[in-house]
């Protein structure tokens, strides 16, 4: 294996860099997140128009740059590194993905294009605290996660042939400026109870909200990151693909390959955030002053950042890895969770030695090492925990036996992996 990149993946990243160096400093973050719409759209429209970022990974065919999961984490790593607020994630990691394997030739036509050039945007609905699972990152996805039973989730009906909607969901990233939802819906009686991918577009083409929907920004703790609550009343959707009367096997297949890409990005996303923190705290000690010299020459400062260093290279290895075995022909189903879990402990750790070591300055609301800090912690309670990903990751591996021959599976707590953690 070449580990090695291209020229064409460096000069992604050198462009990306160049441009959110210029356009995206903590007080342009600070200013966007603000914004009702908790982004730069001019921004975004250029990251869209002069670069092609939400097309990166998908088809030319479609619009898009025709690159891979590396492309698409390398990218990724950019924006982590300037805790860009936009809809990335949602669109080019969660939801074109997702219409690309289970969308018909004329919903990939009509949805992949405005897509790719940034005329649209599109994020994943699911239940709430449910997106870890759905993508098969914290356990399996082919139990009633959706919404199984008569309440619960989401529901979806036949009403004369059409599809709707009925339910809510919460922490929907970037959920109350998607154009597009790509909504996971569940349906049908017990005996034949199936989970569902239905595409809603919110507005209609007068511009209005769609009948029935009802989208309201949540406060987060971290504000880059916004999320929102999605209430469907009878709303109108449309399958993507064909009904899988027989099973949802396609529908979870497509959603546990979604979630490999997305730890990969998402892992090489902490990755940049955390180098870059790290950075401006080297930075700092180097200048802070105390006892007549810099604080970053005493061994035990020297010391704490060695070992952040270290941490951060281990993440970055893992992320690049994640990325390629997304992508490659022979994927790793545990490796995008692992990266992601030691990318997740490895923001975590920088972020918080960033607040101590800037001593009182790190702890003032005008100071950026609280955005690194709330960005690490938001991503865990979103994607985590770190240890539910660390054991899905060995439950696929087999490190433990294949998921347990009583039934148990990773995330219960007689499962395997939990009854050797605590030494059963």
């Amino acid at each position: 294996m070449d580990a090695a990149f291209t020229e064409e993946q460096d000069e992604i990243r050198r462009t990306l860099r160049a441009l959110l160096d210029k356009r995206c400093g903590p007080d342009e973050v600070r200013a966007a997140v603000r914004t009702p719409t908790g982004h730069d759209q001019a921004l975004w429209r250029q990251l869209a128009g002069q670069l092609g970022l939400p097309g990166l990974a998908l088809p030319a065919a479609y619009g898009g740059a025709d690159c891979g999961p590396t492309e698409l984490a390398l990218a990724c790593e950019e924006t982590g590194r300037a805790l860009l607020p936009a809809p990335l994630i949602g669109t080019a990691v969660l939801a074109a993905p997702l219409i690309l394997a289970l969308g018909g030739q004329e919903q990939r036509a009509a949805l992949l294009p405005p897509l790719a050039a940034g005329e649209l945007t599109a994020t994943l609905v699911v239940p709430d605290g449910q997106l870890a699972t759905a993508l098969a990152l914290t356990g399996p996805n082919d139990g009633d996660w959706a919404g199984g039973g008569r309440a619960g989730g989401i529901q979806a009906r036949q009403v004369d042939g059409a599809w709707r909607l009925y339910g809510e969901a919460g922490q929907v990233l970037d959920g109350h400026t998607a154009d597009v939802l790509v909504v996971a819906a569940h349906t049908g009686g017990f005996a034949r109870s199936r989970t569902l991918l239905l595409a809603v577009r919110t507005t209609g083409p007068d511009g209005t909200e769609t009948p029935g929907l009802l989208r309201t920004r949540q406060t987060a703790m971290d504000e880059t990151r916004p999320q929102a609550r999605i209430e469907l009343r009878d709303v109108a959707a449309e399958l993507l693909g064909p009904d899988p009367a027989g099973g949802d096997g396609a529908v979870a297949a497509a959603l546990a390959a979604t979630g490999a890409t997305a730890a990969a990005c998402l892992a090489a996303e902490g990755v940049g955030a955390a180098d870059a923190a790290l950075s401006r705290t080297v930075g700092y000690v180097k200048e802070r002053t105390q006892f007549g010299r810099p604080i970053g020459s005493f061994q035990a400062v020297q010391h704490r950042l060695a070992d952040l260093y270290v941490a951060v290279q281990a993440a970055r290895s893992a992320a690049y890895y994640a990325a390629w075995a997304a992508g490659g022909a022979h994927p790793d189903p545990g490796a995008g969770g692992l990266a992601l879990a030691q990318s997740l402990e490895a923001l975590r750790a920088v972020a918080a030695e960033a607040v101590q070591l800037h001593g009182g300055l790190g702890f003032t609301w005008e100071h950026t090492a609280h955005l690194y800090f709330k960005r690490a912690a938001c991503d865990e309670l979103l994607l985590g925990p770190v240890h539910r990903l660390r054991a899905r990751a060995a439950e696929q591996a087999g490190l433990f036996g294949a998921g347990g021959s009583d039934g148990a599976g990773a995330d219960d707590p007689a499962g395997p992996v939990a009854r050797a953690a605590v030494g059963a």
